[in-house]
């Protein structure tokens, strides 16, 4: 008979009776209870977290912040409230603890009563950290407590950010005011600047027109001191002249007297008249000298007095803050120049007020040289006109008086106007040297102002002006730095699709091992007409293989339509399933057809090997080395990967490799069973009487 007529012959035995149909209908859905309910009863957890009632205690008093309120209590509890993560409760702290301690609460979130006080700290003189108090049991369930892990390290991440931006839009509010009062320094510098040119120029012109004003003194000076020379000369040459022509009164009279007939000496009376002539030349020609040099110095003088006066008016005026380094320098230049200007004016005053006499005297002088080589030219004809002569001698003398008087008063004056003048160049020269350091001083000053408005200037484009909007950007950039941009690739939609890979080859084991303890894994009557041990061994197969089909549809279709899992490769996936059930039929059979009732026990430890090396949940890597050992070895650790691939998408590859690694132990379980099979169509007493029977 050939083996799917075994089969055959041996699922009719099911429909004899209505317990037998009963154990066949339970067959085919015991993988729901395995596959279906396992998965429907975490189909997608989190969606219903919002029934786990956890306790929120708001104790933070708020807090007033630059005159504005921040509650970040009550704001953190309203979001958690909205957000609907857990079925949170606003009780006490006391029925907080007492309700994590007897179960009614899952776990308690406090927020302290300084909270909010906490936050604000962030943008002020003494920060301090804000703490929010989470607290669980986990003898009530450890699952929860690893969930609320992740749910409150992100409250925690966006109370933080809250308090950041609060604290980092001080500090972008804080740059733009420094930008503000930069720019205005920068101008205020450049105004400087301009200020300080100016004084420069003024500076310069100063020392130029003092440097003239030196030269003009000094050519003063030398020249009243030439004047002053000659006046001296003048004034012992008039006085000689005057006590001369005394005597020569007195001899002329007297000899005019005595000797009227003749004249005793005329060489004499020629060479004194020549004396006089020549130091009436003299005189008259340096008065010239002096009274021109008289005014250009005083209008020089005064001219560099004025100017002093304006550069310390324009530099140090009343109301400018602050003053220049500068200006009691310029109020000493002020004050010199204008000493001088009074010394010059006094001497050319001198000069006015005798320019009368001295015309008059330059008159005279030039009167009394004539007269004096007329005297000469005359002399040896003087006795012809003595009388005359005595006459004009008599008038020469007091003329010669005259002139000797007011050359002493002349001589006096410019000697002083000498004296007075030396001070005046030593007052300009002074002047000149501290305009010279006023004009080097103000060049630094100006080279050192420019430099601070270019530095302001540029620290100006340095330091950044946000308006709102950029401070909104950027703080909240800083805020929260590092944002995870989280891309899946073919990612599961809930909890249940991810989990599936992993329940449904578990069913599957599991409704073959189930069906072979209603179904022989070799046939008897076959085993006793001594049919082909291959025969023998397809015929325990393909019942539990063909049920396996069906259990595989049915688990499937609660799956898709019932519970709403979705298939990348559905046809695959159906596909994919039968040839696991049909090798996972293969193994079941050998262990039981080999050990007998010790293969029912093997089958279970064989179950649970593959459970614990599939990397179902975790990682495999993650598991001790033993089952990183065998997890290459064992058909579901393939299945596990295969169903991953075929349900949420991606490289078939690994599916492919699981097909062949499918059929191959499918071959060589058949292949094990068949030996199996011939070795009990030897009966013996172990088999007459087995050691253990299940």
């Amino acid at each position: 008979m050939r083996s799917p007529k075994l089969a055959a012959l041996e699922l009719k035995r099911f429909g004899r009776g209505k317990l037998p149909a009963a154990a066949l209908v339970s067959l085919l859905l015991l993988p729901l209870l395995y596959g279906a309910l396992y998965l429907c009863s975490f189909w997608d957890p989190y969606s219903r977290l919002d029934k786990v009632p956890v306790a929120l205690v708001n104790a933070d008093r708020g807090a007033t912040v630059d005159g504005k309120r921040i509650d970040a209590g009550d704001e953190i509890a309203d979001k958690l409230k909205d957000s609907k993560t857990f079925g949170w409760q606003e009780v006490g702290a006391e029925e907080a603890a007492e309700g994590l301690e007897d179960g009614t609460y899952y776990l308690t979130l406090t927020m302290p009563a300084d909270f909010s006080e906490r936050i604000a700290s962030s943008s002020g003189e003494d920060p301090t950290t804000g703490a929010l108090q989470v607290r669980t049991n986990d003898a009530n369930n450890y699952i929860v407590g690893s969930i609320s892990k992740t749910v409150f390290s992100e409250v925690r991440a966006a109370a933080s950010s809250n308090a950041s931006r609060g604290f980092l839009d001080k500090i972008f509010v804080s740059f733009s005011d420094l930008h503000d009062k930069t720019a205005e320094a920068a101008d205020g510098a450049t105004q400087l600047k301009d200020g300080t040119v100016k004084a420069k120029k003024g500076a310069k012109d100063l020392a130029d027109g003092l440097d003239t004003a030196k030269e003009k003194t000094g050519e003063l000076s030398d020249g009243l001191k030439k004047l002053d020379s000659a006046a001296g000369e003048l004034e012992t040459g008039t006085k000689s002249i005057a006590s001369g022509t005394q005597t020569l009164a007195d001899k002329v009279n007297g000899a005019a007297a005595k000797a009227r007939p003749f004249l005793k000496d005329p060489e004499q009376l020629a060479d004194s008249a020549e004396l006089v002539a020549d130091t009436a030349k003299t005189v008259r020609n340096h008065l010239g000298t002096f009274a021109e040099k008289a005014p250009a110095a005083a209008t020089a003088t005064r001219k560099v007095s004025d100017r002093a006066d304006s550069v310390y008016t324009k530099t140090c005026a009343k109301g400018t803050k602050p003053l220049p380094a500068t200006c009691p320098d310029l109020k000493k230049l002020k004050d010199g120049a204008a000493e001088a200007a009074e010394l010059a004016g006094d001497v050319n005053a001198l000069v006015k007020n005798t320019n009368g006499d001295l015309v008059k005297l330059k008159s005279q002088l030039t009167d009394l040289e004539k007269e004096a080589r007329d005297v000469v030219r005359r002399a040896p004809a003087l006795s012809a006109d003595l009388d005359a002569a005595v006459a004009k001698v008599n008038a020469l003398n007091a003329g010669a008086k005259k002139v000797a008087t007011g050359m002493d008063k002349l001589h006096t004056g410019i000697t002083s106007a000498s004296k007075g003048s030396t001070g005046i160049d030593n007052g300009v020269g002074k002047l000149g040297d501290g305009a010279h350091s006023l004009d080097g001083g103000i060049f630094k000053l100006v080279d050192g102002s420019g430099e601070l408005a270019t530095g302001l200037h540029e620290g100006v484009g340095k330091i950044p002006d946000y308006d709102e909007q950029q401070r909104d950007t950027r703080t909240e950039v800083m805020a929260d730095p590092v944002r995870l941009a989280a891309e899946s690739l073919h990612k599961a939609p809930n909890y249940g699709t991810g989990f599936a890979p992993y329940f449904i080859p578990l069913s599957l084991w599991v409704g073959a091992m189930v069906a072979y303890m209603l179904i022989a894994p070799v046939n008897r009557r076959a085993l006793a007409a001594g049919a082909s041990p291959w025969r023998i061994a397809l015929a325990g197969w393909l019942p539990v293989a063909s049920l396996g089909v069906l259990q595989v549809a049915l688990l499937m279709s609660v799956l898709h339509f019932g519970l709403g899992l979705e298939m990348a490769h559905p046809a695959a996936t159906i596909g994919f399933l039968a040839l696991v059930t049909g090798c996972f039929a293969a193994m079941v059979q050998w262990l039981n057809a080999k050990f007998g009732a010790a293969g029912r026990i093997l089958v279970l430890a064989v179950l649970m090997l593959q459970l614990t090396s599939a990397g179902g949940t975790y990682p495999v890597q993650t598991s001790p080395g033993f089952f990183n050992a065998i997890h290459p070895y064992l058909p579901m650790s393939y299945v596990v990967e295969s169903l991953r691939r075929l349900i949420s998408g991606g490289d078939l590859a690994p599916v492919w490799q699981g097909c062949a690694v499918l059929l191959a132990f499918t071959a060589g379980a058949l292949a094990l069973t068949a030996l199996a099979a011939r070795g009990k169509q030897v009966w013996t007493m172990s088999r007459l009487h087995p050691d253990l029977s299940l």
